[in-house]
């Protein structure tokens, strides 16, 4: 062994602490946030079922196998089934959130372990168990170098989630210690995602969820059967940390120093809209102020105050965030989706259709709108909004929302998150009947087997 090389390496301390973890032990609010992960993720993917990018997703797998792709007749392997469904989870961007990353887990975990468990150990409580710790890996990771990998022009759900992925499959298909800590060492070697498509609204961040699944399913299964990888993954000189965020210095800490005793996933945050999280708040802050009585037409210029992460994403080029080029590009317009709040008293799927991003009222609000960078913005740690309105008689009206709505300060309820599946299942044209059967399938699923032949078609 190098004598540079730890005798301990992050990997092994992480997989060590995963050891003792077992399902039946799984604190109540984690596995209240598996329940609900799998409610929401079934809901989404029925929701995009049949728009051109899962289109796409789907005809794109040419390797037929006995796993569900959630809302499609057709059966593929286990690889395909979590890459067409985290991609069609993801692709409307109303899945989940964790705020300190910010990374998406549900879109990314759950898929991966589902088609695994279809596939290879169909057992409910296995099930949940890597759904809890890919969960808790992938957000944890996020925060031993906050914000770094985004700065570097990497997506922080594709590059977390392989990894996530591959934990919580080793976790649900059994894996020993040894077999768990190479597939972390290989999954880093199938981690990617840029963040190019933010230039013309292009679709390739709605793959990398699946991505990730796939990726992380096939990690497992070559550890499993004896290839391995390097066991400083994370903290090696061309490790993870090294290639995505530009440094090995992170507070490794945040991933280990509690894992198993303290949950972040019960933070996980649901989105009450189909669109960027950061502009979540500022979605709220229209809305009041539209509440009060105030028109669009009365609005000279609103001015919001931001955090400087969050702006090379949702803000700038400000021209292009003001009048999107397409309905995806519009789901990362801050300036677009507060107009969009504020002229229609909220944000829907429907508001990203190529007609609704040519409206001429929202469209003349959101040339109105800019920002300025407040350096004691909290962000990632919490997602606020802000919006000062100076109106045309030049009095200035003002609001503020100091959290998410949906995350740890004000979460979605059970009945929130079936409610918002029965909507979403719906747009994809699911009726009432399939839709309660699904949610009757998803209630008891942990507790008996993985079969999901009836989310079919």
């Amino acid at each position: 062994m190098d004598a540079k090389l730890p005798a301990t390496s992050v990997a092994q301390h992480l997989v060590e602490h995963i050891a003792k973890l077992n399902a039946a032990t799984l604190p109540p609010g984690v596995k209240q946030k598996c329940e609900d992960l799998l409610i929401d993720v079934v809901g989404l993917c029925v929701t995009s079922r049949n728009e051109d990018y899962t289109q796409a997703a789907i005809n794109g797998c040419d390797d037929d196998g006995p796993c569900t792709a959630i809302g499609h007749a057709r059966t593929l392997s286990a690889a395909s089934a979590a890459f067409v469904n985290g991609t069609a989870c993801h692709g409307e961007d109303f899945d989940d959130t964790f705020e300190g990353g910010p990374v998406h887990a549900g879109a990314v975990i759950v898929p991966a372990v589902l088609a695994a468990c279809e596939r290879h150990k169909p057992d409910g409580q296995a099930a949940m168990l890597g759904i809890a710790v890919g969960t808790e890996v992938m957000c944890r990771l996020s925060t031993v170098v906050p914000k770094a990998a985004h700065k570097a022009g990497f997506h922080p759900t594709a590059i977390y989630g392989t990894m996530g992925a591959a934990a919580g499959v080793s976790v649900a298909l059994g894996l020993n210690a040894k077999q768990t800590v190479a597939a972390l060492g290989i999954a880093g070697s199938m981690a990617s995602g840029i963040i190019e498509y933010l230039a013309e609204g292009t679709w390739t961040k709605r793959m990398h969820p699946g991505w990730a699944a796939q990726s992380g399913i096939r990690a497992a299964l070559l550890a499993r059967a004896g290839f391995t990888g390097p066991r400083t993954v994370f903290e090696g000189v061309h490790g993870l940390f090294h290639g995505f965020a530009h440094t090995t210095q992170g507070n490794y800490d945040a991933l280990i120093g509690d894992f198993g005793t303290r949950w972040v996933t019960e933070t996980l945050a649901f989105k009450p809209y189909p669109c960027g999280t950061m502009a979540h708040p500022y979605i709220d802050c229209a809305k009041r102020l539209a509440a009060r009585g105030i028109k669009a037409t009365d609005i000279k210029e609103m001015v919001c105050e931001v955090a400087e992460g969050t702006v090379h994403r949702l803000w700038e080029p400000l021209a292009n965030k003001q009048k999107p080029p397409n309905g995806y590009a519009a789901k990362f317009a801050t300036p677009y989706i507060l107009a969009t709040g504020f002229v229609k008293g909220g944000v829907g799927l429907g508001d990203f259709t190529p007609e609704a991003v040519r409206d001429p009222e929202v469209l003349a609000l959101a040339a109105k709108v800019r920002y300025e960078i407040d350096p004691n913005n909290p962000y990632p740690n919490a997602f606020t909004g802000h919006i000062r309105a100076t109106l045309n008689d030049g009095s200035v009206v003002e609001d503020r929302q100091p959290h998410f709505r949906g995350g740890a300060k004000e979460p979605l309820t059970r009945q929130d998150i079936e409610e918002k599946f029965t909507l979403n299942a719906k747009h994809g044209g699911w009726d009432g009947k399939r839709s309660g059967a699904a949610l009757a399938l998803l209630a008891k699923l942990y507790g008996g087997k993985i079969e999901l032949a009836s989310l079919r078609g």
